[in-house]
């Protein structure tokens, strides 16, 4: 069976899957906003945002008041901190591996760099060789091996 605090943040994440319900939020979180001003944005119909709010007000995401002919919408930051608390935890974890990931790359650059430019100091021909290039030789020249 599932906690209340489980049930909460499903609630939450089920609603938040939704990206007109984000796309709500988002407005709301500049301030509260009529149900009229929240559908203006959307091709939908005032009926389908309705239903999109009583889901997010379900959740406990929004909160919902009816003053005179006005129905005003708001942000309820308690219904909010559930989904941000769960995340939250994964957070030190995600620091760490980014921290990590950057330790690597960063040790992956230094020998690469030094090695190539070990490796292209280090050869040397002997006093009086001359540099081979084969890609000059006329096909002729070259012998082959009988098979």
């Amino acid at each position: 069976m599932n906690s209340p605090s489980t049930d909460s943040l499903s609630a939450a994440y089920a609603a938040l899957a939704d990206p007109t319900r984000r796309a709500i939020l988002l407005r709301l979180a500049e301030g509260e906003a009529s149900v009229g001003d929240l559908t203006k944005p959307f091709a939908i119909s005032g009926p389908a945002i309705s239903r999109h709010l009583r889901v997010l007000e379900n959740a406990r995401l929004i909160e919902r008041e009816v003053n005179a002919q006005w129905r005003i919408c708001r942000l309820h930051p308690p219904g909010l901190r559930v989904a941000m608390d769960w995340l939250s935890q994964y957070r030190s974890f995600w620091d760490q591996s980014l921290d990590r990931l950057v330790r690597a790359l960063e040790q992956d650059q230094r020998p690469a760099t030094s090695k190539a430019a070990t490796s292209r100091t280090t050869r040397t021909r002997p006093s009086g060789a001359r540099p081979r290039n084969n890609a000059t030789r006329a096909p002729s020249a070259r012998k082959r091996k009988p098979s």
